[in-house]
């Protein structure tokens, strides 16, 4: 038995909500994961709570739990957008479709989390343990620009790869 919806869409290009949501959740993993456990550079507020107290580590902790949730949120919210968009009947994304999404909602997040968090609220930089952060949080800025250009052309790939396969589906039907 087909989905109420899943005609709505039937042979047109996935999504992109669902991929630049998955790529902003998981740019934040990247950051929570790398950067706040594995090489401890920052916390979400350390430029503000000292980690040299186990007070400070105790707020950091949560706020970094907070980040964590959030991210994950993203994630969720993601997935559900794909599946939605698949139970519409909208063809599949191909691989560079999906990645170039992943890349430049990755991108998104650094640009985005760059400005307000480093620059404009100054919560924490990219290396806190450092006397002069703003080389690292420039270079975090760079990436995450490279990200959303570099994710975009390869989306814009996929895109092309997916209208030629509408194209033929179309012919078919016909």
């Amino acid at each position: 038995m087909s989905h109420p919806m899943s005609d709505t869409h039937r042979g047109e290009l996935p999504s992109r909500t669902g991929g630049l949501l998955m790529g902003i959740g998981f740019g934040g993993f990247v950051d929570g994961i790398v950067l706040h456990q594995i090489l401890q550079w920052h916390h979400m507020l350390s430029h503000e709570e000292s980690m040299k107290t186990v007070a400070g580590l105790e707020v950091n902790t949560l706020a970094d739990g907070f980040f964590h949730a959030a991210t994950w949120i993203f994630v969720l919210a993601g997935s559900i957008a794909m599946l939605i968009s698949w139970r519409q009947g909208r063809l599949s994304p191909n691989l560079p479709f999906h990645l170039g999404l992943l890349l430049t909602g990755w991108g998104l997040f650094n640009v985005v989390e760059g400005v307000v968090d480093h620059h404009i609220l100054q919560l924490h930089h990219v290396r806190d343990d450092l006397g002069a952060p703003l080389s690292w949080d420039l270079g975090f800025l760079a990436f995450g620009v490279a990200l959303v250009v570099g994710g975009w052309l390869l989306h814009r790939r996929g895109v092309a790869a997916l209208e030629r396969r509408q194209a033929a589906l179309s012919r078919r039907a016909a």
